[in-house]
This record gives structure tokens, C-alpha cells and sequence, in this order.
């Protein structure tokens, strides 16, 4: 192991923590999209009340590895880019929005294709694709003008925030927050007695945990070639494709790994379950929607500087500002395009 290069370490750390993800997402039915859905059309909580338990170990865990010198909070992207409430709020609504179009996010559309399905194949590229259209490509002149992505300028997020006018060390605001976050999940009596679904909610958190500690040991290790990273699921998807095409070992990191993962533990636990299918789209107008969708997804995850997982959990594990704000955007753009496609526009 410590004669590979540090990027193969990066992407082996990161396919340990997809296939514990695409494993959670099928055994477990963790899912942005889904639990939105259930909530308010089929009046079942239990997914997003499943979120409390997934930020509630991914919160206190992060922080409890920041004290430990595990964890390099301060090095994640969450908290060395000046937080922009603009971008958040604008990335986070047009993600949500196309997530509700493609019918998943990035992260979902992996867990998916795993299980067989050709349709999110197509969205996965796609949002891969318009990613870095947003990230380096045509759109990114105009990215940049609209929302600027500048350097921090000192310690922010949530717990700086409270630290600073309360004096609480940043592990009580973490463990106060996870506390909410845990009380709130397990007040919900269907999914207190799901002891299945609770331990992959678990899983899925420490997942997230995982990511940070070993992105940041092999930060210090490489001298930074290798940065500190949460799970996320919008640039790296276009990060895979180019290093799929490509197959340059430069290429090879942490990201390219999760994406590998999350294939690898969606294909498992589809096969586990005996839910792996071929499916594909027999309607134009439905892959037509999945492509404008996925587009939307790639843009506004750039924007958000995340997606649904990325800033709703990996950013949210860190206490930063973003996390929460983008996460309600995502929240509240999913749901007006659900609104669009199951209840429609029409008066009662």
C-alpha cells in the first residue's frame, strides 16, 4: 500500500465509502428524492426522517475526528470558499428542481444504473457533463460573474459563528445540532422500530466520517497533492467520465472512486434483494424531461459547490452555512417540480 501513488489511495478510500453509500441508498432506501416523495404524497416519513439519523452521526462524528486530529474541517472546500447565500440559494433551487425533472440526483441516478436501470445512465452522463460545462467550459465566464467563488476570509459556519457569541467550543454546537437531528428521527414511531433501515442510516453517516478522516491523512501525507473531501456527486461524476475516457493514472482520485463505489454497492444490494432489472425509457417525452433534468442537476450543483449530498450532507457533517441553506433549496425545488409532475397546476 505505501508504494501506490496517493491517488490510487484516494480513490481506494473513496470506493469504500461509495459502496457502504450505494449499499445504504438499496438496503437501507436512502434517498434525497424519494424521501421528499414519500413525505408528501405517500405520508411516510421514514426515509426523511432517516436523513436526522445519516447528519446526525455524519455532524458529530466530523467533529468529534476534528478534535481528535483526525479531521481537517478547516481544509474541506466547505470552508476555505467564502459561503455565497446567492449561490447556495440559486444552485440549490435549480438542482432540485431538475433532480424532480430526471427523476433523481446524481447520487441516485448511480444507485439506479446499478440496479439496471439504462435510463439513469443517461442522466449520469449528461449531469457529468454539464457540470463541467458549468465548472471550466462555455457557461463558466458566466458562473463566475454571477457568483464568485473567493477565498475565506477567516473561520465561518455554523459553529464559529456560535463560538464567537456564545464562546461553546465548535463539539458542543456539533453535538447539540447532531442531538436535534437524532431526537427528531427516532421520535417518528416507523422508523424507531426499523432497526435495518436505522443501521444503514448509520452507515451512511459514518461513511461521510470516513471520507474526511482519510482525505485528510493523505493530505498531510502527500503535502496537500490529495485534498480534504466529503462524498458528493455532481463535478465528480464528470471527473469519472474523463478519466474513464482517458484512463490516466493522474486522473485517478478520490472522486473517480466513490463513483466506482456506489455502483459497485447499489449493483450488490440490488442483487442481495433481488430488485436488479433491465430497464430503458420507451417515452420521448420522459427522456426529453431526464436530460433537461440531469442538465439542470450538472448546473446548480456547480453553482451550490454540491449537490443533495454533497452540500446536504458532506457540507452540512462540517457545520457549514451552505450546507443547511442549500439543502432547503434543493428541499423546496424538488417539491415545486413535484408538485408539476404528480398534482399538477390545476385548482381543486
Amino acid at each position: 500500500m505505501e508504494n501506490l501513488p496517493f491517488g490510487v489511495l484516494a480513490a481506494l478510500a473513496g470506493l469504500v465509502a461509495g459502496i457502504v453509500l450505494g449499499l445504504a441508498a438499496r438496503l437501507g432506501e436512502f434517498c434525497t428524492l424519494g424521501a421528499l416523495e414519500s413525505a408528501l404524497y405517500g405520508a411516510d416519513q421514514r426515509r426523511l426522517r432517516l436523513w436526522g439519523v445519516v447528519l446526525a452521526v455524519a455532524i458529530f462524528g466530523t467533529y468529534l475526528g476534528g478534535i481528535l486530529g483526525l479531521i481537517d474541517i478547516g481544509g474541506t472546500i466547505y470552508h476555505q470558499i467564502a459561503w455565497s447565500p446567492a449561490a447556495a440559494i440559486a444552485g440549490g433551487l435549480l438542482f432540485g428542481y431538475g433532480m424532480a425533472m430526471a427523476g433523481n440526483c446524481g447520487f441516485g441516478a448511480l444507485v439506479r444504473f446499478g440496479g439496471g436501470d439504462l435510463r439513469s445512465l443517461v442522466v449520469v452522463v449528461v449531469m457529468g457533463v454539464f457540470a463541467f460545462i458549468a465548472l471550466s467550459g462555455p457557461l463558466a465566464p458566466l458562473r463566475i460573474a454571477l457568483f464568485a467563488q473567493d477565498p475565506a476570509t477567516g473561520p465561518q459556519g455554523i459553529a464559529a459563528t456560535v463560538q464567537s457569541l456564545t464562546g461553546l467550543a465548535p463539539i458542543v454546537t456539533a453535538g447539540v445540532v447532531a442531538l436535534g437531528f437524532l431526537v427528531w428521527a427516532l421520535s417518528y414511531k416507523e422508523l424507531r422500530t426499523a432497526p435495518r433501515q436505522l443501521a444503514w442510516g448509520v452507515a451512511a453517516g459514518l461513511a461521510v466520517v470516513w471520507s474526511f478522516a482519510a482525505t485528510s491523512w493523505l493530505a498531510r501525507a502527500s503535502f496537500d497533492a490529495v485534498q480534504v473531501e466529503g462524498l458528493s456527486f455532481t463535478a465528480p461524476l464528470g471527473r469519472t467520465l474523463i478519466w474513464v475516457m482517458t484512463s490516466t493514472a493522474g486522473g485517478i482520485s478520490f472522486s473517480v472512486g466513490t463513483v466506482g463505489g456506489v455502483l459497485i454497492g447499489a449493483l450488490a444490494g440490488s442483487l442481495w434483494r433481488g430488485l436488479f432489472r433491465w430497464e430503458a425509457c420507451e417515452d420521448p417525452r420522459e427522456l426529453g424531461r431526464q436530460v433537461s433534468g440531469a442538465a439542470m442537476m450538472g448546473v446548480g450543483g456547480v453553482v451550490a459547490l454540491g449537490c443533495s449530498v454533497g452540500q446536504g450532507v458532506s457540507a452540512f457533517a462540517t457545520l457549514a452555512w451552505s450546507g443547511p441553506v442549500t439543502l432547503a433549496a434543493i428541499a423546496l425545488g424538488a417539491a415545486f417540480g413535484l408538485r408539476q409532475l404528480i398534482g399538477g397546476f390545476q385548482p381543486d
